[in-house]
């Protein structure tokens, strides 16, 4: 499967869309704390309005239609994805953890035996 050269063009509406939504993503923290005085519902309703006009401003955006093309084909992928049953999760569960505590077991016996080498046989330290 040959993955082909995507360029995308960039275009000034595009840009300013994404500039819009970062000013008003910096607008939608700066009235989150310029409207501490107001009480916490002024201040919670201008966050989520203006996060969310931040939010609408990005995806009528380039980027934000390829990041929502990008969403739906991962959707689409994970729907051919064939799952293992709760017997075969489980068997390899098993595997995994038999696997672990035998490596432990041969680790700890092969460090054991080089620290008897080294320090006994060859050093003689004990």
């Amino acid at each position: 499967m040959s993955n082909p050269q995507v360029e995308t063009v960039t275009t000034a509406a595009d840009k300013a869309k994404l500039a819009g939504a970062v000013a008003l993503l910096f607008a939608a923290l700066v009235a989150f704390y310029a409207l501490d005085k107001q009480g916490p519902i002024a201040q919670w309703a201008a966050l989520i309005v203006l996060l969310a006009a931040a939010a609408g401003a990005f995806f009528t955006s380039e980027s934000g239609k390829a990041l929502i093309a990008y969403g739906q084909d991962s959707m689409r992928e994970v729907r051919k994805v064939v799952w293992p049953t709760r017997k075969e999760a489980t068997q390899m569960t098993g595997y995994v953890f038999a696997f672990v505590v035998v490596m432990a077991l041969f680790l700890w016996l092969t460090d054991k035996t080089l620290e008897w080498v080294l320090y006994d046989l060859v050093l003689g330290w004990r």
